[in-house]
């Protein structure tokens, strides 16, 4: 069976300001592309939504995934486990706390691994989706993040 690779990247326009996510999923030969932007959100939370949003395209469950971000804020989180501990706590006093609950809901139907990549180096499909994460950002297409506080 064929791993599913997804690169994912978020922007912000300040921070808070107008953001945007973008992501690329490899299946095989099938590659998809997809982006959204949104009003008065961080960066953070757009890097998350990019994996969130990606993860929820999937029709079917227990794939072996590999994700690869340069949002060193997510691989850590998941990667070094703190994000199931803050679960554990109720998510007190985290920031992003509803996105972080939608990406554990996604995390359990599947197997995923987080490989942090350099942002803005030679990494053709990180600079694809920083490219979608900014033209998100700047479009006229902005839904509003319902979830962020400042």
């Amino acid at each position: 069976m064929s791993q599913l690779i997804i690169y994912t990247d978020g922007a912000a326009r300040g921070n808070p300001g107008n953001g945007g996510y973008g992501a690329v999923l490899h299946w095989g030969n099938t590659i998809k592309e997809i982006s959204q932007g949104y009003r008065h959100t961080t960066n953070n939370r757009m890097e998350l939504m990019a994996v969130i949003a990606a993860l929820q395209l999937l029709k079917r469950e227990g794939l072996g995934i590999t994700i690869y971000t340069d949002s060193a804020y997510v691989v850590n989180s998941v990667e070094k486990g703190w994000v199931f501990g803050w679960a554990k706590k109720g998510f007190a006093g985290k920031k992003n706390a509803d996105l972080w609950a939608r990406f554990l809901d996604c995390n359990r139907k599947h197997r995923i691994k987080f490989v942090w990549v350099k942002g803005h180096a030679d990494n053709k499909w990180n600079n694809r989706c920083d490219i979608l994460a900014t033209e998100a950002a700047d479009g006229s297409n902005l839904l509003e993040d319902t979830g962020y506080q400042p």
